[in-house]
């Protein structure tokens, strides 16, 4: 079969076919091999039908890639953007957007998924996320039954019973696609200090030499072995097993592994790089160039090495991005951001370490983490073979473990589904009783526990979360109690607020937010997106009487005095005081030590607080002031947060 001029694979038209039947289909293949032209397939057909498709993915970077991709190929006028913070034609034909805004679509039924044909998940093995994989279950269950699904995924050994689940519950037939072939297959090897780049068990072999030989050798051995250098790395693999992309699980050790090569003057420098750069830079702002991380990039793009990472302005990554594309970086220095979705192969990936910081400690990855980033070599059409090289410090490693996760995925998909305050709220506003009693046994958790007598059980787990949620919103007065079950005023309000729900009702579903000022509605919303971190610094703080006025109305409240989400107030003032007084984007960032890609996170999601408030409010007089901070904030971003 043929399509857009190329021959498809097998499973590819496996799939196709199955969506001509009005199926659903669960595509488990490795990375790179060509999953999303399933999804370009869909789009392809329905947009000229002028029916609706909607794309998710699981990270805002991959939406922006995707509204750019089928903009150029479809036109902007028939595709839309919603990532909440950004909406663009919310009425085209077809809709990107994070898998969040598709959750919250389905759980106040909203008119606009009525006509749609197929949702897209992207990258739905991101259901195994502990904090948001929930958001994926609730979009599956709570999906109008008319919708059908293309679930896209890295290898996944349980796709079956994924699939036999979603057909379970959604009545309709569900294909199983597994391909397990890569079109370029992987090398997978290793690199130690002293025997350089080899396989693993060349390496554990000479690790055991002190024990296999005598005296003598075991005194020559007993020196210290060294660390494994990058640069070291760099130059074993030559230029012949370039581009690379070589993954670090810190932004910072990005930067500076890219400083360090840069000072070894293994490339020559391309003044066709500059020039691309200076014509990128022509528009921008001259503040950019004050940024330690432009400068940085000014001084290594033109030797083809770049980093990326989230932290970066967007015209920075788009720069990198391009560079990379066309084949002008050799070495990239990219935290895992960059193996999520994005699709740009090189021929050799490099991980700097196979451990990595989880938030509590170190661990080493999952099977999955490495092949999602090692599926990135070999580029199809071009490479014979991909080579994954991974540093081993043997001094600590752990032979087993290595060993186990670079032979082959193995990570199954397992259920992280959990109630939220909302999800209760908005099952109870839009469904009787014995249809929730029935919801509630939907889960992939109780499909992965009972199989497939999930249905039969009287008592499932979210049946106890259920009414402990449901007892704390009647005592809080967002639910009636009784046999009734209706939400209040203020639980109507909160059930479409999708994040901190009770804070927010709390704030705005109580007399609270009538003695607010402009500048009081800043600090709250800024101090609720704030993320804690010791790392942070903030420099001209405003000390003011509305932030101890603030504080006072905060404390008279019973549930918003027990929170600590507020002890923050005086150090946020450091952001809103500049864009209270229409400072630009650089004199709020220079106030703090944030990465200016945080910055703009941080303020995206102002927005989107606002506008869910907007949204939520039936106070005609909030809406002006609300309008105002919206506008003080657009006003900080514009022209430096550009997709």
């Amino acid at each position: 079969m043929q399509y857009k001029g190329l021959t498809l694979d097998k499973f590819q038209e496996e799939a196709i076919h199955a969506i001509e039947e009005n199926h659903s289909v669960v595509v488990s293949a490795p990375t790179g091999s060509g999953k999303t032209l399933i999804a370009d397939y869909i789009i392809n057909r329905d947009i000229k039908k002028g029916i609706r498709v909607i794309y998710t993915s699981p990270i805002k970077a991959l939406s922006n890639q995707k509204y750019k991709e089928f903009c150029k190929e479809y036109g902007e006028d028939q595709v839309g953007l919603l990532t909440g913070d950004m909406v663009k034609n919310p009425q085209g034909t077809v809709l990107i957007m994070t898998t969040e805004i598709y959750r919250n679509m389905v759980l106040v039924q909203d008119k606009t998924i009525a006509n749609i044909s197929y949702v897209i998940f992207d990258e739905i093995h991101f259901i195994n996320d502990p904090d948001r994989g929930h958001i994926w279950e609730e979009s599956i269950i709570f999906s109008p039954e008319h919708v059908r699904f293309v679930c896209l995924s890295a290898t996944i050994p349980n796709a079956e019973e994924f699939a036999s689940w979603i057909q379970d519950i959604n009545h309709h037939k569900v294909v199983t696609i597994v391909h397990d072939h890569r079109a370029v297959p992987l090398e997978h090897l290793f690199y130690d200090a002293e025997v350089g780049i080899g396989t693993l068990e060349e390496i554990d072999y000479v690790a055991k030499i002190p024990e296999e030989f005598g005296k003598r050798r075991i005194k020559k051995w007993n020196r210290r072995v060294p660390a494994p250098n990058h640069v070291d790395l760099i130059k074993e693999l030559g230029e012949e097993r370039m581009p690379c992309i070589y993954f670090n699980f810190s932004r910072m050790e990005c930067q500076k592994k890219g400083f360090e090569l840069g000072r070894m003057n293994f490339f020559k420098s391309n003044p066709e790089i500059t020039l691309f750069i200076r014509q990128k830079l022509l528009h921008a702002p001259s503040d950019i160039n004050k940024l330690k991380t432009t400068q940085l990039l000014r001084q290594l793009l033109p030797l083809g090495i770049g980093f990326h990472h989230a932290g970066l302005l967007p015209i920075m990554k788009e720069i990198v991005e391009e560079l990379f594309a066309l084949g002008l970086i050799k070495v990239l220095y990219a935290t895992d951001t960059f193996a999520v979705g994005i699709n740009m192969p090189a021929k050799t990936v490099c991980f700097n370490s196979l451990e990595k910081y989880d938030g509590q400690g170190f661990r080493y990855l999952n099977t999955k983490e490495y092949f999602q980033c090692a599926g990135r070599a070999g580029r199809r059409g071009i490479d014979t073979k991909g080579f994954v090289v991974s540093m081993i410090d043997r001094r600590v490693y752990d032979y087993k473990k290595i060993k186990h996760l670079t032979a082959k995925d193995t990570e199954p998909i397992r259920s992280q589904f959990k109630l939220s305050y909302n999800t209760v709220l908005n099952l109870i506003q839009q469904h009787p009783q014995d249809q929730i009693d029935y919801m509630l046994r939907l889960s992939f958790y109780s499909y992965q526990k009972y199989g497939k007598n999930f249905l039969k059980q009287k008592e499932h787990i979210m049946h106890h979360s259920y009414r402990n949620k449901k007892k704390k919103l009647e005592q809080m007065r967002y639910v009636e109690g009784g046999h009734t079950s209706q939400l209040t005023e203020k639980g109507v309000f909160a059930s479409k607020i999708f994040c901190d729900e009770l804070i927010y009702g709390e704030i705005f579903g109580t007399p609270i937010y009538q003695e607010l000022d402009t500048y009081q509605l800043l600090l709250l919303f800024a101090v609720l997106v704030y993320e804690k971190s010791v790392k942070h610094e903030f420099y001209k703080r405003h000390r003011a009487k509305e932030i101890e006025h603030l504080k006072h109305l905060l404390r008279q409240n019973q549930y918003l005095r027990t929170l600590r989400r507020f002890e923050h107030l005086e150090d946020i003032t450091a952001i809103v005081k500049p864009v209270m007084d229409r400072k630009n984007f650089f004199d709020v960032l220079f106030n703090t030590n944030f990465p200016e890609g945080d910055m703009i996170r941080f303020l995206r999601q102002m927005l989107d607080r606002v506008d869910q408030i907007k949204k939520a409010t039936y106070d005609y007089d909030l809406i002006p002031k609300l309008a105002t901070c919206k506008g003080m904030i657009e006003a900080v971003l514009e022209g430096i947060d550009t997709i």
